[in-house]
This record gives C-alpha cells, sequence and structure tokens, in this order.
C-alpha cells in the first residue's frame, strides 16, 4: 500500500490561510508561514483591544461628563459625588448620552448634584 501524503490536505489548509492574508504587504500574504504568523499576531491583538475598548470607552465618557459639569460649575468628582448622595443611579454611558444630546435634562441633573 503506497504511503499517504498530505498533499491535498496541506495545499487546502495554505489556501485558506493565504485567503485570509489577501491584501498583507510583502511575503506577508504570498509565503504561507509569513501569513500564518501576522494573522495570529492579528487574532491577538483584536482579542486584547476588544477588551481594552471597554476601558476607552470609559474614559472617553468621563471627559465628556467632566466638561458638561465644568458648564455649570462643577467638576466631574463634584457631580458625581453629588449624584449618589442624591441618590442617582444613572451609569456614565447613560449621563455621557444625557450631556451630549439632551442639555436641558443635564442641567436639570447638575441641580439635583448641586442640592
Amino acid at each position: 500500500m503506497p504511503r499517504a501524503k498530505t498533499g491535498v490536505v496541506r495545499r487546502r489548509k495554505h489556501k485558506k490561510i493565504l485567503k485570509l492574508a489577501k491584501g498583507f504587504w510583502g511575503l506577508r500574504s504570498k509565503s504561507v508561514r509569513k501569513a500564518r504568523e501576522t494573522l495570529f499576531s492579528g487574532a491577538m491583538r483584536s482579542f486584547n483591544d476588544r477588551r481594552e475598548r471597554k476601558g476607552d470607552m470609559r474614559r472617553l465618557w468621563i471627559v465628556r461628563i467632566n466638561a458638561a459639569a465644568r458648564q455649570h460649575g462643577l467638576s466631574y468628582s463634584v457631580f458625581m459625588g453629588g449624584l449618589k448622595k442624591a441618590g442617582i443611579e444613572l451609569d456614565r454611558k447613560i449621563l455621557a448620552d444625557l450631556a451630549v444630546r439632551n442639555p436641558e435634562v443635564f442641567a436639570a441633573l447638575v441641580e439635583k448634584a448641586k442640592a
């Protein structure tokens, strides 16, 4: 019985990798080894960055809330402390959205936080 080599299987795997690497620069799109390395590192970065995005969004919300609160004469920390004492439990995402889209509602919240 002849020895079975991995010719067809390996070619299919290589074609799949090269198809995913289409558009990469230089050997990264032509050499299977370089394409595989690039795809692995890209997958790792996208996995890590999906988690990092959550922190980035939180920082953005805090910046927006701080800017809107300072227009009404409060700092971010004083504003958030005032909301907590007033018993208003809104997360930063909602507060940032209110600051951008509904400034009059945000102004009412600032008044509650001041009181």
